[in-house]
């Protein structure tokens, strides 16, 4: 149809007051992100320069030192000039709202306007309160047992997704120093030890806090996990032994199962020449890859469940915040502009929200699109098959950390960060004392801790 003058008149006054609407009710919100590297900075100021240009409401991105983000939160609080936004660690989530940093009844209503059942259950669990939710779930890694599924097919083993699976394992693989059955962290001092114990901690139910703080460890599965341990640090290398043994170790052929995090999956397939698979004379093969199984979800005997650790990170909506501004950033990174979230590290932002009440794959599949690498790219649907791609986005519902449903994150932090439970474990793996005096000494450590 051909508009006349007057109609075209018309159009363009009717869009000159959509536009100066759009204008009148634009506003400026502050966003404090920890990913502050140039590359994922662009990143984020793209996603925002698109927000601003579908709503009108302009986003300064704000990088922060993740190590200075809690004083410098508590400072701004004190000030009444907080940010709108903040992307935070799991850490920050229960005490800020409780302190009132977070406004808890906004991120519940982004939550509950996106689906709460399009969120990995344990993303969302690990930020639940009496209220609804301190803050939104963003992204996510699991910490993961990696392992050689092209031997464990060979030997007829069952994969490692529990205690016995993997002491199974160790007896028919450990034929050292051509194949160490597994590389356990034995370095106290370390805090991928540290990690790599909570880990196996959680997967047979075990934990030094409950509800009331501190509580002494249950003696019976303690000495499961205990007894555990030394096995697996028997079936590896003499030494103190941390993530660069295990990854060494395991990327020149001599380890069939390490623990270890996600940000290993692009090194596996050669797209990183700071690390290099080392398994045959070609640095930049997918063979070991193509070879590797992973386990995020592990089991001890006293918990068939298992557990799987996990590393959740938030966008919080500050009390300060421009709220219903606020509110469509948050909800735009968490659905139109998702994938370009995901997209500044996809190796380690696993997507907690799997997709739409519509679609329910849909971030899911794209996530395993996006290209992950660093001297070369690849997306992880390239790299790995489905059933590994679900196994890795799975071990996000069920994410787990001491201390995060009994809200006692921070009591279990500073627990962990005195490594009194890395130094008794390796102690007992080296024969100091044997498992039950183990457990006491433990306790006796732990509630010391202040």
């Amino acid at each position: 149809m051909k508009l006349n003058h007057k109609s075209t008149l018309l159009a363009g006054v009717a869009m000159a007051l959509c536009l100066s609407s759009v204008a009148a009710n634009a506003e400026s919100i502050r966003f404090w992100t920890t990913e502050e590297q140039p590359e994922r900075l662009a990143r984020q100021e793209q996603m925002a320069s698109d927000f601003a240009a579908a709503t009108g409401h302009t986003v300064e991105v704000i990088p922060v030192t993740e190590s200075d983000l809690g004083t410098r939160a508590t400072a701004a609080f004190a000030a009444g000039d907080l940010p709108d936004v903040i992307y935070h660690p799991l850490q920050y989530a229960l005490p800020w709202a409780d302190a009132g940093i977070l406004d808890t009844d906004a991120a519940t209503d982004v939550i509950e306007a996106l689906g709460e059942d399009t969120f990995a259950p344990g993303a969302l669990g690990m930020a639940a309160n009496a209220d609804g939710y301190a803050s939104v779930p963003v992204d996510g890694w699991t910490q993961m047992l990696v392992y050689r599924a092209d031997k464990f097919e060979e030997a007829g083993l069952e994969p490692p997704t529990t205690y016995a699976n993997v002491l199974a394992a160790v007896e028919a693989l450990h034929n050292p120093p051509s194949m160490y059955g597994f590389v356990a962290a034995t370095k106290i001092d370390e805090n991928f030890m540290s990690q790599v114990l909570e880990h196996v901690f959680l997967a047979n139910g075990v934990s030094p806090v409950g509800p009331d703080g501190i509580e002494p460890l249950d003696e019976a599965a303690t000495i499961e996990v205990l007894e555990f341990y030394k096995a697996i640090a028997k079936a590896s290398p003499p030494g103190d032994l941390y993530w660069d043994q295990s990854r060494t170790l395991y990327f020149s052929g001599n380890a069939a199962m390490i623990i270890w995090s996600p940000f290993i999956l692009d090194e596996l397939a050669g797209l990183r020449d700071s690390a290099p698979p080392t398994i045959n004379d070609d640095p930049t093969s997918r063979d070991l890859a193509a070879a590797t199984g992973i386990v995020t979800n592990f089991a001890g005997p006293s918990n068939p469940d298992g557990a799987a650790w996990g590393d959740i990170r938030y966008f919080g909506i500050t009390s300060d915040a421009s709220t219903d501004a606020a509110m469509e950033f948050v909800q735009y990174s968490m659905n139109e502009g998702y994938g370009q979230t995901l997209a500044i590290a996809p190796e380690g932002k696993f997507p907690v929200r799997r997709g739409t009440a519509e679609n329910p794959g849909q971030f899911s599949d794209l996530w395993a699109t996006l290209d992950v690498g660093v001297d070369r790219k690849a997306p992880l649907g390239d790299l790995y098959d489905q059933a590994m791609i679900d196994e890795i986005v799975g071990g996000l519902d069920v994410a787990q950390r001491w201390g995060v449903s009994d809200g006692q994150l921070a009591v279990a932090s500073k627990i962990i960060n005195s490594q009194v439970i890395n130094r008794l474990v390796r102690e007992f793996i080296d024969g100091e004392r044997d498992a039950a005096a183990t457990v006491a000494e433990l306790n006796t450590a732990i509630a010391s801790v202040q």
